[in-house]
């Protein structure tokens, strides 16, 4: 099995400033749009990200999404929660992702399902994130959670979430400097919309070595940044945004959020080892979020 591009690890590994984006999986067979989406960032980001059910809403796996975008040319990231799977059903779910190519894994807890689609779905929670990031260091060093020997080791890159304008940021550093004491490599935060906070955030985790890509979330309206700030722990779009977002009117509320965004990339670039880039519902904009950011 060729090992396929890696070219996040290899950016990383080099000092080199990283750019990834992020797809939610269609509700549904239809992948064509995400394809063509993808097809035109090939040679311009250096990881494709693919979101588990996220929000807790039910959509086409990462694993597969992930396989078509590493036959297309991409390195994918794939996003694997604790909600809906047991540690036998994880570690199966692993080894096939490393046999059909993937591997850099980004492990999260996951939204609790009453949030989503399916409420009366039943959670899991065996394992939590860093126990997740403990069991691919076992798989990596050729062994299972119950410590039986492998046929074939795995060799992933473990990736981690981390919300740097939590407030208390205690706590949040704690979880932080757990999650690297697990095996993480690399974290993709949560939505930056304060660069001076994630500065000093930057400052007091570069000790850890660890690689940060900090998360930049397209607001297509004012509306959006309110629910946002109401409802996503740890994330507060601040007033004068929400106020340029009104400003702009509805029909260009999104070309304001794509303003917003690059002016954020250029903000963070200096404290960071890359971006992570979310345009939910606007990924069509993604090329020129890049272009106006100076990305590729």
């Amino acid at each position: 099995m060729s090992n396929g591009p890696r070219r996040l690890k290899e950016f990383l590994d080099r000092g080199m400033f990283a750019v990834t984006v992020e797809y939610n999986p269609p509700k549904g067979t239809n992948v064509s749009a995400l394809l063509d989406n993808a097809r035109s960032l090939l040679g311009r980001v250096h990881a494709v990200n693919v979101t588990d059910n996220t929000a807790a809403v039910m959509r086409v796996g990462s694993l597969p999404v992930c396989r078509l975008l590493y036959e297309m040319g991409h390195d994918p990231v794939m996003q694997i929660t604790c909600r809906d799977r047991n540690r036998l059903a994880i570690q199966s779910d692993l080894l096939g992702a490393h046999i059909l190519g993937i591997r850099n894994i980004l492990c999260l807890t996951g939204d609790y399902p009453t949030v989503g689609d399916h409420k009366d779905a039943k959670p899991v929670y065996d394992l939590d994130s860093v126990q997740i990031m403990q069991l691919i260091q076992g798989l990596n060093n050729g062994r299972d959670l119950a410590g039986n020997k492998l046929d074939g080791a795995t060799d992933f890159m473990i990736g981690a979430a981390v919300t740097p304008e939590a407030d208390p940021a205690g706590p949040m550093l704690v979880k932080f400097e757990t999650k690297v004491n697990a095996g993480a490599q690399f974290f993709q935060t949560q939505a930056i919309y304060h660069p001076e906070r994630f500065g000093s955030f930057m400052q007091t985790v570069r000790k850890c070595k660890v690689k940060v890509l900090a998360g930049i979330l397209l607001l297509r309206s004012a509306k959006m940044a309110e629910f946002i700030t109401a409802n996503i722990p740890g994330i507060a779009v601040p007033d004068e945004l929400i106020a340029e977002l009104r400003a702009a009117g509805p029909k260009h509320e999104l070309d304001a959020g794509i303003e917003i965004a690059v002016r954020t990339i250029k903000a963070v670039r200096p404290h960071c080892d890359g971006v992570h880039i979310m345009a939910i519902k606007a990924v069509d904009r993604l090329p020129e979020i890049l272009k106006k950011a100076e990305l590729g």
